[in-house]
């Protein structure tokens, strides 16, 4: 065997072994079920309902902000069927809408729709926390590309969500969104 070849066969065990790690170790090695006992107990119905303040900061893949925005959003239920409508203003003066359309079996599970999706989004919540995951098409402005998206909401008080969301192309981590959410009184 030619010592490029062992190289290159090197090189592909090692990225293995950090993709499997990062499967069985890392943020996306959490599931619904490791917060079931988490309280408080999170209830999308409740906690995206009516008016909402967020802030946040979008990290790029070197891992430093690469942006900051506010949003104003306003969640609006009947049943088990919601819209989260979302405003959204990045500090680069963009502004960007999103509706989300929600359904929520008595289960947990969570269906998740909106227009800059590729096919439709799924989900639980359990516990303190809800995970959502979907394919996200950017804007053309931002390269137009189709990003899938691990998105991890954790109830911290009845009024606050942590919302944290990793975006992969090719499985590759390439940017990683913090942000929190709290309700507004009407």
């Amino acid at each position: 065997m030619s010592a490029f070849l062992a190289l290159l066969i090197g090189v592909a065990l090692t990225l293995a072994l950090i993709a499997l790690a990062q499967r069985l170790i890392g943020f996306q090695a959490q599931k619904p079920g490791d917060y079931a006992a988490l309280e408080p107990v999170m209830d999308i119905r409740k906690h995206l309902s009516g008016p909402i303040r967020c802030e946040g900061v979008i990290y790029g893949p070197n891992g430093r902000v690469s942006s900051r925005f506010t949003a104003d959003m306003e969640g609006r239920w009947d049943g088990n069927r919601g819209v989260l409508a979302e405003k959204f203003s990045y500090d680069s003066g963009t502004k960007q809408d999103r509706e989300w359309r929600l359904m929520i079996g008595n289960d947990g599970r969570i269906q998740a729709d909106a227009d800059d999706l590729v096919g439709q989004g799924s989900g639980a919540q359990s516990g303190n926390s809800v995970r959502l995951t979907y394919t996200i098409r950017l804007p053309e402005s931002a390269g137009g590309h189709a990003l899938q998206v691990t998105d991890w909401m954790y109830l911290v008080d009845d009024q606050t969500i942590v919302n944290r969301s990793q975006f992969r192309k090719f499985g590759v981590k390439v940017a990683e969104l913090v942000a929190t959410m709290r309700r507004v009184e009407a």
